[in-house]
Formats: structure tokens, sequence, C-alpha cells
């Protein structure tokens, strides 16, 4: 039990000594137990992974964003910290309580163990994640330089571009709810979690948009329905790639 990875005692019938020696002590002396709490590591162990990989993802747009007026200077800057509280109210559920809430993924039990000395997050899934962000955050920029160029006011711009952010980070709270299945299959799976989560962020975003004390707080003016339908569609598209590579990419390599 001592030389094991992990050593594991019968809680009833087994001897004090075995206990001490051991990682586990199954209380009611049952195997099937094991079974289950393997499955259920493994599925704590994938959506930690699908919590941090969205962190890693949704970082690096606003990253980008806020560094405007430096790497472009003289244009007017898009986040301001009433913006930024206001992704933070939906990111910090995402990762506490979306990811947190998700089921077992189809194939939990039939992978082969995880190389003991392999890496949490490795240098592939945060690649792929920060992929993800770099996706967000040139549709948010090509959003913000084009609506620029057209002649649209600052405010117009402004609420433009984050409108396909908000859009965006919810496309990626959900094609990152699994890494195997696609979005459709996503969608059917439940999780009451993300319709509060999910839906409270685009109710939100639609009255920032439209109600006139909330426009003058995060210093937007009104955008016509069809802007808002178009930050929806341009938002939601930044995630395509990535069910792409599900479908394709991680299935080449299973």
């Amino acid at each position: 039990m001592k030389t094991a990875h992990i050593g594991i005692a019968m809680g009833e019938k087994g001897t004090d000594v075995a206990r001490e020696a051991s990682e586990l002590v199954l209380l009611d002396d049952n195997f099937g137990s094991i079974v289950e709490a393997v499955k259920m590591g493994r599925r704590i162990f994938d959506n930690l992974q699908k919590s941090l990989g969205y962190i890693f993802a949704i970082h690096v747009p606003i990253a980008g964003l806020a560094l405007i007026p430096v790497l472009f200077a003289g244009f007017p800057l898009v986040l301001f910290p009433v913006h930024v509280v206001l992704l933070e109210l939906i990111i910090d559920p995402a990762c506490s309580v979306i990811f947190e809430a998700e089921q077992a993924e189809k194939n939990v039990m039939s992978r082969p163990p995880r190389k003991i000395n392999e890496a949490f997050f490795g240098g592939k899934k945060i690649l792929i994640s920060c992929f993800q962000g770099i996706c967000v955050l040139i549709a948010t920029l090509g959003v913000y330089f084009v609506t620029l160029k057209m002649g649209y006011e600052i405010g117009e711009v402004k609420a433009m571009t984050f409108a396909t952010l908000i859009f965006a980070n919810i496309a990626t709270i959900l094609t990152n709810r699994s890494w195997e299945a696609s979005i459709f299959t996503i969608l059917r799976t439940p999780n009451k979690t993300v319709k509060w989560v999910v839906g409270g962020a685009a109710l939100f975003i639609l009255l920032v948009l439209t109600v006139p004390f909330l426009q003058n707080l995060f210093q937007f003016t009104p955008v016509s329905v069809w802007e808002i339908a178009l930050a929806f569609v341009i938002g939601m598209s930044t995630m395509i790639w990535f069910e792409i590579y599900k479908r394709f990419g991680l299935k080449k390599h299973r």
C-alpha cells in the first residue's frame, strides 16, 4: 500500500495498519465505490482544466483591448473599470459554478490512466486556450476598427465592440463546457447553472445597450437592433474553429 500510487484499504474489515498506510479508505467496503471515486476524480480534474482554459481564453481579449491606447496611439479606449466589473461578474460565476457543475465526459472511464508526472495544464492546452482568446481579440478589434473607419460615433463604436466581446464570452463558455462533444450536444446536456449565468449576461448586455441610464454609465450611444444582431453573430462565430478542431483534430489524436 505504501508503494502504490494510491493505496486503498477497507474501512470496516481492514486492519488499523492498512488504514494508516493507505491514502484512501473505503468506509463501506464496497469495491464499486472505487470506480465511482475514480469517475468523480476524473470529472473534477476535467472541469478544473475547462475552467482554467476558459480563464486563459477570455483574458487575452480583455488584455488586448485594454492596451489599445498603448499600441494604437490616439485611438479611444474601449474598456473602463465599469466594463471590466461587468465582465468579471460573468467570468467568476462561469469558473466557479458552470464548469464545476458539468457532467463527466462520456469517455471519462475509457481513457488510460494519466501519467503521474504529466502537467496539470500542459503547453498544448495553454496554446489552444490562448488561440481561442486571440480569435476573440481579432473579432473585437475588427469591429472596433471597422466601425471607426465607417464613421460611427465613439459611443456606438464602444457599444458594438463591447457587445461583441460579451457575446464572444458567452460562446467561449458554451464551447468550453466540453472539449469532446460538439456545441449541439453541449446545448442538449443539462446544466442548470448555464441558463442563469449565460442568460443573465445576455439580458444585462441588452439592457446596457437599450436603457438610457445604463448607456450613460457605460458611455455608450444607442445602436440599432441590426447592429446588436451583427455583434451577436460575430461574437458567436469566434468559436467555430474550436468546434471544427473538436470534430476532426481531437478525434484524430484519440
